[in-house]
């Protein structure tokens, strides 16, 4: 049976993942591609290497980012955070947001993967959350 997830539900799922798939528009066309991120304070909170993701956002501050537990083809759940890119420019604010993001994925992800002396700075951003959707697939037959 699919039922809609309710909100407080939904944000905790938000909050008990670290990977999603971030949803935009590039020239036109969706763009979807895998990243990591912390939910804290209706925010998702997110890095990256410049690339054709953050000047997808860039041009269309428009996102999303869809999140799912998978138990079986019968049993998860999956949301949809709908918001607007914030890029974050405060090198406080930014330190801030790295730690927490560290704090939840202590290994290197791609980004960090990356990282050589002469790479330039990641780009730390939010997705300020306007609206949230969830759904859930429960069987127990």
């Amino acid at each position: 049976m699919i039922e809609e997830l309710g909100l407080r539900d939904a944000q905790q799922l938000l909050r008990e993942k670290i990977t999603g798939h971030l949803g935009c528009n590039v020239e036109g066309e969706p763009y979807v591609v895998p990243i990591s991120y912390v939910y804290e304070d209706d925010c998702l909170y997110i890095h990256s290497l410049p690339g054709r993701k953050i000047e997808a956002l860039r041009a269309h501050p428009r996102a999303c980012l869809q999140v799912d537990e998978v138990t079986d083809a019968f049993n998860w759940r999956s949301v949809i955070a709908f918001g607007r890119y914030e890029e974050i420019t405060d090198l406080q604010e930014q330190e801030l947001i790295m730690t927490s993001l560290f704090k939840r994925l202590p290994h290197f992800t791609p980004v960090e993967a990356k990282l050589t002396r002469n790479s330039p700075a990641p780009i730390v951003f939010r997705l300020r959350v306007e609206r949230i959707t969830g759904i859930i697939e429960h069987w127990n037959g």
